[in-house]
């Protein structure tokens, strides 16, 4: 009989737990992805996101022509969808790997119900439920729950693709994902693409404990998008860099915030923490409207999210200054900066978005405390001490020395001139006094 197997995150044809059990059951194969970012609410796939989306699934099409199958697309309703192809194809059931975004884990339900069903786990190296204290509940501090998956026998060596996918007599017909006119600059969707990265960034991860925290040097993997889309496992990224402590406890954060959305699903909307521990907030429009398109008059800020507006990704150590720009030098609620990450991030991921904005905000598991107040001028002399990363983002201080570039402020007037940088003019002046908004936050 046919098996329907149904791709979501996990587009990738190595290492996919539910391709190789489809693939081994015998019978025809048929691929499908189905189109549904309504079922998805309130976080359906951001702008960013659904332009990642619509390449990887070409990238996927592609792949799977090459191995003697296709990718069949549906719109949804999902339920609908997958009841009606599966009529098409005389499919007797489907295959897929688990998700664990509370509105994923409602619509599998449903799904479950209306057809018969094999689910496997492709997406995580530990399942959700299987690290957990000695009380028997999950861990809410990070180094004790990356000691229980040290503790853990190692995840399994990843599975190559199978050779060839068993294909139907006849096709059914596809549809089209909608097509998405943003533009963003700097990547390559796909499987091909992601295990391209991981070898490149394999030959200079020695490297990655020191230079992983500046934003002037390409010292991170740049993988998230990939694995965000399941176009690479994480046991692949696992074996690859077994040696590296510092990547592989970063691998395990994401699995700390996949652990803790899996086990209080209500975290995208409310702080982990009671509201007393969260800092204070509150809705300025303006000040909101200039932090998102990097007009706030601190260069590494405003770096920052030039980058994120023209790549759809931004640096770590930078993503943590922004975030703690907005939260404590404006005293703007953490939820809005989710919110315009979940829209503006190729690799938006609802567990880590969730975890790294109550992160900064003190609300979350194992958060920085509320009153812990990033420095832009300080951070950035640290770890852009060259300037270098506001030069290539805000060309209009590309002629400041290193001296003056994280704060033209306090430049000489002929320094500014001779840079031709006239301030509240080509760069924006502060947008508010870094040390005042640091006594008002704490005072507050």
């Amino acid at each position: 009989m046919p098996t329907l197997l149904w791709f979501r995150q996990d587009l990738r044809l190595s290492d996919n737990a539910a391709l190789l059990a489809a693939e081994q059951r015998g019978g025809p194969v048929i691929p499908v992805f189905v189109w549904a970012p309504e079922e998805d609410r309130p976080w359906p796939p951001g702008r960013a996101s659904r332009w990642w989306l619509e390449r990887s699934l070409a990238a996927l099409d592609a792949a799977l022509r090459q191995h003697g199958s296709r990718l069949i697309v549906r719109r949804g309703p999902t339920v609908t969808a997958l009841v009606k192809l599966a009529a098409e194809c005389g499919a007797d059931t489907v295959f897929w790997n688990r998700r664990y975004e509370p509105a994923a884990a409602a619509r599998d339900e449903k799904v479950k119900a209306a057809i018969a069903s094999e689910t496997f786990e492709s997406a995580l190296l530990f399942e959700p439920g299987r690290i957990l204290n000695s009380a028997g509940r999950p861990f809410q501090v990070f180094s004790a729950f990356w000691r229980a998956c040290q503790s853990m026998p190692e995840p399994a060596a990843p599975a190559r693709a199978p050779a060839s996918i068993p294909a139907p007599s006849r096709w059914p017909k596809s549809e089209t994902v909608p097509d998405d006119s943003s533009a963003i600059e700097g990547w390559q969707p796909g499987e091909a693409a992601a295990q391209q990265h991981l070898r490149r960034f394999v030959k200079r991860a020695g490297s990655y404990a020191t230079d992983r925290d500046r934003p002037d040097h390409e010292g991170t993997s740049r993988l998230s998008p990939h694995l965000h889309f399941g176009e690479i496992g994480p046991r692949q990224i696992w074996h690859a860099l077994r040696s590296n402590e510092a990547y592989l406890r970063e691998l395990a954060w994401r699995e700390f915030a996949w652990h803790l959305l899996f086990h209080f699903p209500r975290t995208p909307d409310e702080p982990f923490r009671p509201r007393r521990r969260e800092a204070p907030s509150k809705l300025d429009p303006r000040s909101l409207r200039l932090w998102r398109t990097g007009r706030t008059g601190y260069p590494i800020v405003d770096a920052g999210m030039r980058q994120l507006l023209e790549t759809g990704w931004m640096h770590n150590r930078v993503r943590m200054l922004v975030a703690s720009f907005l939260v404590k030098d404006l005293l703007i609620d953490w939820r809005e900066g989710a919110a315009w990450f979940w829209d503006k991030l190729v690799d938006a991921d609802l567990a880590n978005n969730t975890l790294n904005w109550q992160w900064v905000a003190g609300c979350g598991a194992d958060a920085s405390p509320w009153f812990r107040i990033f420095n832009p001028v300080t951070q950035g002399e640290k770890f852009d001490p060259q300037g270098d990363y506001v030069r290539r983002w805000l060309p209009q201080l590309q002629r400041l020395s290193a001296q003056w570039i994280h704060k033209p402020w306090d430049a000489p007037a002929s320094v500014l001139a001779a840079a031709g940088v006239r301030l509240g003019r080509t760069y924006p002046l502060p947008i508010v006094d870094h040390r005042e908004a640091s006594e008002r936050a704490r005072a507050k």
